[in-house]
């Protein structure tokens, strides 16, 4: 079967995208949890030293009423910093004088608000994936405090974020649900919860009352923590909570049992304003429990103590008088009952060991020897030496300092067990990773077995798929891959993710791999008998590697052995910085060798190739000798072009590399990202500040003028006009949503959402990406017209430029700008002049794109995801285009730059296999780092920084593999169009 080397890397990285999924869900498994069904059943009894008084009930609730009041993303310092103190006075007069406990409850990551709320109610820690589930919550199955207080007759009325509402359906008697994805409101979606408060609070129907206000988490990702609309936002949030605990002091005049509010935050906010990572700023949240059973002495100061987030749990249950979840991994916070008599503070502390033990038994084999497991039985025998003693002797100080030697075992027994059990907090779907593993490498091994034929001149090979899926090897590999599977998934104690597929899946997978495996050996056949022809027949071949062919393959290197490394990872902007910048220097030293010392004799345009074909040459440099080698259609014949430049044109070549390496210079001062440096202040945070929006209004003003200058001028004119008025409206949007400032506009009118902005935009966006469309199917029609295709795909270009700058936070619109001079730069004084092959042009238009995709300020956090973009012009939450525009407004560096090397190939290659070399090659330079990964992910499972450090890149890799797989499809589409052309 014969393919264009360009459809055949298409078809290579969506198997690899295939292997990539299954690794992934194989990977983020399903967290540790109680296999046991929820029902019915009795308590642990209080340890009996055959006494017959022991308790054998639950005991009795300590609250009458519990109101949790959530407010999202808030961070310790929010409350217990200079901000609660200044925006928060009733709240932090409780804290420091009134009757309540605090505490800075710890988020493991991820953080964001599904997986948070899972650990708030069922106490166990989430699996990473939940990251991804956090765009459509499923019902919640495991056994939680919800469900329970349900199944105890528990009336709950919740109004928030309607994410409560997916994971517990039929759970209240009364909701009200917001929509928590519209990142653009902040009023409206708090409003609505508020404006139930005062008649639930005069009712008294209930039995827990949630309250989930999303107003705070928008403004952090709209503007940051330090907005000013952030001390708004607290002061609001700080009535609240007044109106609240006033409602339930008047109700306590009665004489019940006291009530309980709960002040907490699911997650922090980074400096940057969003959430999902492992930073302080994140992992920390405020936790306040606010009721008259925490009364103070005179004197008493408590200051807020470090805990778990999941400790939340228990304690609820064991304040409600229900039993602990099952799967729960938390601890009693131990002041909540420090104020109750002895025996039911052990009460207590047994009921919650008992559970963290039957949790152990059920995901440990060897349970009985964990130390957590040892001083539970020990803990538990002197409970029962105890029970006997209080019963025959109540009062006595000897039993009170006993009881409080016991309580302190059952502390340190709480400790260890929740410790052994985080070790422990997943479970890996091994064989699901192993054949995501075998999927993904064997498309390389087969990219990297076709680089010879792939990069020849006809750009076309012979894939042997049809031949070996016929023979026996091929059937006796599907045999055997059957019949392992089916072992495995008989055997397997753990479910496995592909023993859930149905049989026909399962069997085109392992068919899959049986035939890429006989390709591949078939291929590697291929490769050393053609070694042997080359070794009897060596060819005269005068190719070998440049300065940028060695640059090439050492940065691709190096940059894959330093994703072994955390530190690597966190800092990797700073790999792509190093060598961007090295390739400036690099194109510095070949121009001036070539303009200045005459040297031009270099491998990439030497006249004196052969026809012959090197392979070896090829399979490392990506070349091709002879005349049907790729070269410029603008740039002169005669290898000495450079020579004969003159006056402004040559200086504009010399002084190239070094503008381009100013601009990247300039660049990394706008965005401190990473970990190391993230803290210190750059020109972003200087812009963005409320200070200085007349400096950033200027700044968005010249940089969507520049857009128009560098973008206009290969367009239409109709597409023209349209980018003149989107990137108006552009202006006018950041406007409306307090971003810019009109000239004639006051600091203190009113901010809107700018939908009606926003989606004039989109139509110029859309209409010049439809006038682009229809010059690409005129070329096709007209063979002979070249002009309409160039046009029609630059058109292509300018709309999605158009989008990324509607996207794009006003401040990283230089971004932007550097990025469109740079590309244009390059192309006119350094990519013909010099005549690099596709190969090197391709390599260079992925580094940049790399690059750009850190200067907009991204990272290998989840945290520095904007996912405002995705609300652009939206009033609802609508999950497809909300999920597009933000992975667009994320990917826009890398997008844009393979977008300008298919304008750039189509419009300057005067071989008609260009894009076809081009997209194989951009292919196998993404292929490459991923599959590396993924063996390195696998081997470092069991590192201490798995989920705050690896987890995340191996999302971004996935992520970005994909959209190099879509960036393939499209290099390939635009092929077939050239060669019908």
């Amino acid at each position: 079967m014969r393919l264009g080397s360009g459809t055949f890397a298409a078809g290579c990285v969506v198997i690899e995208v295939l292997g990539v999924a299954l690794f992934l869900r194989g990977f983020f498994p399903a967290p540790v949890f109680s296999g046991a069904e929820r029902q019915a059943e009795s308590p642990a009894p209080e340890p009996s030293a055959g006494a017959s008084s022991n308790w054998t009930e639950l005991p009795p609730p300590l609250f009458s009423k519990v109101v949790i009041l959530l407010i999202d993303a808030l961070r310790d310092d929010f409350v217990f910093g200079s901000k609660g103190v200044k925006f928060m006075p009733y709240t932090t007069y409780l804290v420091e004088k009134g009757s309540s406990l605090s505490f800075v409850a710890e988020a493991k990551p991820p953080t964001v608000t599904m997986p948070r709320i899972k650990a708030l109610l069922t106490g166990s820690l989430p699996g990473f994936i939940d990251v991804v589930r956090n765009l459509n919550s499923p019902t919640l199955m495991e056994d939680n405090v919800i469900t329970r207080a349900k199944a105890a007759g528990k009336r709950i009325i919740f109004y928030g974020d309607e994410t409560w509402v997916k994971l517990f359906p039929k759970h209240f008697v009364e909701y009200d649900g917001t929509t928590s994805f519209f990142v653009s409101d902040y009023t409206e979606v708090d409003n609505n919860v508020t404006r139930h408060l005062d008649k639930v609070l005069k009712r008294q129907d209930w039995d827990m009352l949630i309250l989930h206000y999303l107003g705070l988490d928008h403004i952090g990702h709209i503007s940051g923590p330090s907005s000013p609309l952030v001390g708004h936002k607290l002061s609001e949030m700080d009535s609240i909570l007044m109106k609240i605990h006033t409602a339930l002091l008047a109700e306590e005049r009665d004489p019940l049992l006291p009530s309980l509010l709960v002040l907490c935050g699911d997650h922090g906010m980074s400096e940057a304003g969003g959430h999902g990572a492992s930073s302080m700023e994140e992992v920390n949240t405020a936790l306040v429990l606010v009721s008259s059973a925490f009364e103070r002495k005179p004197g008493d100061v408590r200051h807020p103590t470090r805990i778990q987030q999941t400790d939340l749990a228990a304690t609820l249950s064991i304040g409600l008088g229900l039993p602990i979840p099952k799967s729960n991994t938390g601890g009693l916070m131990f002041p909540v009952v420090e104020g109750r008599p002895m025996r039911e503070q052990l009460r207590f502390l047994h009921l919650n060991t008992v559970q963290l033990s039957k949790l152990l038994q059920e995901n440990v084999p060897s349970y009985n020897k964990e130390p957590g497991f040892e001083q539970f039985k020990v803990s538990e025998r002197l409970h029962r030496n105890w029970i006997r003693l209080y019963l025959e002797e109540n009062n006595s100080e000897v039993v009170f300092n006993l009881g409080a030697k016991v309580r302190r075992q059952y502390l340190d027994a709480l400790r260890t067990l929740k410790l052994s059990l985080s070790r422990r907090a997943a479970q890996y779907d091994v064989y699901s990773m192993a054949v995501g593993t075998v999927l993904v490498l064997e498309a390389l091994i087969l990219l990297l077995l076709s680089v010879p034929q792939a990069l020849s001149s006809r750009a076309e090979l012979d894939v042997p798929l049809l031949s070996p899926v016929c023979s026996l090897l091929f059937y006796l590999l599907l045999l055997a891959l059957t019949a392992l599977h089916v072992v495995v998934c008989t055997a397997a104690d753990s479910s496995c993710y592909l023993c859930s597929l149905p049989w026909l899946a399962a069997g085109g997978v392992m068919t899959l791999i049986a035939a890429l495996l006989c390709a591949g050996m078939s291929a590697l056949t291929r490769v050393f008998a053609g070694g042997k022809c080359l070794s009897q027949n060596p060819p005269q071949s005068t190719s070998r590697w440049s300065e940028l062919d060695l640059l090439s393959f050492l940065g691709t290197v190096g940059h894959v052995l330093s994703l072994g490394a955390s530190s690597f990872i966190e800092e990797e902007h700073q790999t792509w910085y190093f060598l961007v910048n090295t390739l400036c220097l690099a194109l510095c030293h070949q121009i001036y060798r070539k303009c200045l010392l005459g040297d031009d004799c270099a491998p990439q345009h030497c006249p004196h190739t052969g026809e012959e074909f090197d392979g070896v040459a090829v399979a490392l440099q990506g070349k091709r000798a002879g005349p049907e080698g790729w070269e410029l259609s603008r740039a002169p014949a005669d290898p000495s072009s450079l020579e004969a430049l003159r006056g402004s044109e040559r200086w504009m070549v010399l002084a190239s590399p070094w503008l381009v390496l100013a601009c990247c210079r300039l660049l990394r001062s706008l965005n401190q990202t990473g970990v190391q440096w993230a803290h210190r202040p750059d020109l972003g945070h200087w812009l963005t500040s409320s200070d200085h929006k007349a400096e950033l209004s200027v700044l968005a003003a010249l940089s969507l003028t520049m857009i128009f200058v560098l973008v206009q001028k290969r367009c239409s004119l109709t597409s023209k006009v349209a980018m003149a008025f989107g990137l108006l409206g552009i202006y006018c949007y950041r406007a409306a949503i307090g971003n810019v400032l009109f000239p004639w506009q006051q600091d203190n009118k009113d901010i809107s959402k700018g939908i009606t902005e926003a989606r004039f935009v989109y139509v110029f966006v859309l209409g010049i990406l439809f006038t682009g469309t229809k010059d690409l199917l005129k070329s096709q029609i007209i063979a002979a017209d070249f002009t309409a295709r160039t046009v029609g795909l630059w058109e292509i270009h300018s709309g999605l430029v158009l989008l990324a700058t509607l996207l794009l936070r006003p401040h990283n619109l230089p971004v932007l700008v550097l990025s469109l001079a740079i590309q244009t730069i390059m192309a006119q004084f350094i990519w013909r002049p010099l005549r690099h092959d596709v190969a090197e042009v391709t390599v260079m238009h992925y580094w940049f794109g790399q690059a750009f995709f850190y200067f907009q300020g991204n990272s290998n956090s989840i945290a520095t995801v904007d996912i405002s973009a995705g609300f652009v012009g939206l009033d609802a939450y609508m999950e497809i285009p909300a999920m597009f525009l933000t992975a667009f407004a994320t990917y826009s560096g890398p997008v844009l730059w393979a977008s300008h090397l298919v304008n750039f190939l189509t419009s300057e290659a005067s071989s008609g296999s260009a894009l076809s070399h081009a997209c194989f090659c951009y292919a196998l330079i993404c292929s490459i780092p991923v599959s590396v990964y993924i063996i390195l992910v696998t081997s470092l499972r069991y590192h201490l920084f798995i989920w705050s450090v690896f987890s995340p890149k191996l999302l971004y890799e996935g992520m970005h593999l994909l959209i190099t797989a879509a960036v393939c499809i499209f290099f390939t589409a635009m092929d077939q169009t050239n060669t019908k052309s």
